[in-house]
């Protein structure tokens, strides 16, 4: 079909965690989803905050799961740190490293010297996400900012998908500094900074991009940010509910289930639905209030309320069966 969403873009940007996997097991429908964009010729990225692999490390573990994956065609948010530290400070400058081996390596590479204590006199604290993180180097992290090292965090996602739930991410960690330096970070890399976006559009000489991904405080306002069209889906950790209160830099052009919605028309995955009805749901407004009814695809009501609620309904009732078990489900 040439009317589909993914046909209406001349490139699929993909976060990972949440979209195409969940830790190392694929998403179902993921392998399939990139295996039909390729044989259509639509080029693929991949964006990913996670600090914890190198590019061709995630290159490697996509080709394993199924979907074949070139190095140069992934972005990481540690080697976008590594890089951004290289342009500020003199070759061989030591940088204390929070996180896993693949961001001392991204360090190592770019020709500065990764260190672990206070006593390096590190020039700057860069901090990634990482399972084996613990107070000790914290605690040299803390020390080395008070005593002037720049503090650049990859990214401050708070939490990362799992099949049990959401995990701890590099957020919660950036935030015990934070804590205890009462500051921010000096400069966040990752998303929802546009920076990964447009490297990979500019790699793709791309001009109308769309980023796909599963949390509307890093993917879908780093796309607003960066000027592109961007989808949610509902595979990872931003949820109906929390799509609904979306304030507008968070808000996506599309949203659908799964990668599925890559494939069927765009009009079905658009949320500026200007509509009271669609697909056997019927949304009646009362003031502030809205009511839903009917019965039908549950990606169908969504996008009816959110354009309910993204122009001023607060309070969302719900008339049937079918509708009350849809906004339980949701948590409404």
């Amino acid at each position: 079909m040439t009317d589909t969403l993914a046909a209406a873009h001349d490139l699929v940007i993909f976060d990972l965690d949440g979209v195409i996997y969940l830790i190392d097991k694929p998403i179902p429908g993921a392998v399939q989803a990139v295996e039909r964009l390729r044989s259509e010729g639509t080029p693929v990225a991949y964006a990913t905050n996670n600090a914890s692999r190198r590019a061709p490390d995630v290159a490697a573990l996509l080709t394993g799961m199924g979907v074949p994956a070139a190095p140069d065609e992934v972005l990481t948010s540690a080697g976008a740190a590594a890089a951004v530290l290289a342009e500020k400070l003199p070759p061989g400058a030591p940088v204390l490293v929070v996180g896993a081996e693949a961001l001392r390596a991204e360090v190592r590479d770019v020709g500065l010297t990764p260190v672990e204590r206070l006593d390096d006199s590190p020039a700057a604290v860069v901090q990634g996400y990482g399972p084996e993180v613990g107070w000790r180097i914290l605690a040299e992290a803390a020390l080395s900012v008070r005593a002037g090292a720049i503090w650049v965090a990859t990214n401050t996602d708070r939490t990362l998908p799992s099949p049990r739930g959401p995990l701890p991410g590099n957020g919660s960690l950036v935030a015990v500094l934070r804590t205890a330096l009462d500051r921010d970070p000096d400069l966040v890399v990752g998303k929802p900074e546009p920076g990964l976006f447009g490297t990979a559009a500019a790699q793709h000489d791309a001009t109308k991009p769309l980023v796909v991904g599963d949390r509307l405080d890093t993917d879908i306002q780093g796309a607003v940010g960066a000027g592109m069209d961007s989808l949610l889906v509902l595979t990872g950790v931003s949820d109906a509910a929390e799509l609904l209160h979306a304030p507008p830099e968070r808000r996506p052009a599309y949203v659908a289930r799964d990668l599925g919605g890559l494939f069927r028309p765009a009009d079905e995955a658009r949320l500026s639905l200007d509509a009271d009805a669609a697909g056997g749901w019927h949304v009646t407004r009362d003031g502030d209030a809205a009511t839903l009814s009917g019965n039908g695809d549950p990606i169908t009501a969504l996008r009816l309320l959110c354009a309910a609620t993204w122009t001023g309904v607060a309070d969302l009732h719900a008339d049937g069966d079918e509708a009350r078990s849809l906004l339980k489900s949701w948590g409404i």
